[in-house]
């Protein structure tokens, strides 16, 4: 796979792009573990850094949930761990909420 070949002042803007796409996932992911927002206000957000997020990684986001309670959560509504909020299905969002009790 041949690499695009970028101005600098594109790769500038993508790379800008990107920090500020990290910044936004941070901020959303320290606004989840305070208690500011639900993960409902996550899965009906529709900013590309929300949509973007993976299931895993929102899940971890919140208070009580680390790697083994989210890894099981996650296994017992069979999403894939590199699933994205974006990627699930009508279902799994449900299956989710009433998971989680929300």
């Amino acid at each position: 796979m041949a690499l695009p070949k970028l101005t600098d002042e594109q790769r500038r803007a993508n790379l800008e792009r990107a920090k500020r796409s990290r910044h936004e996932r941070a901020a959303l992911k320290a606004s989840l573990k305070e208690g500011s927002i639900g993960v409902a206000d996550v899965l009906a957000d529709t900013r590309q850094c929300a949509q973007g997020m993976r299931v895993y990684d929102l899940l971890r986001s919140l208070p009580g949930y680390g790697k083994v309670k989210a890894g099981e959560l996650m296994e017992s509504l069979h999403i894939a761990e590199s699933r994205r909020v974006r990627g699930l299905g009508a279902r799994q969002r449900e299956a989710l909420l009433d998971a989680l009790g929300k």
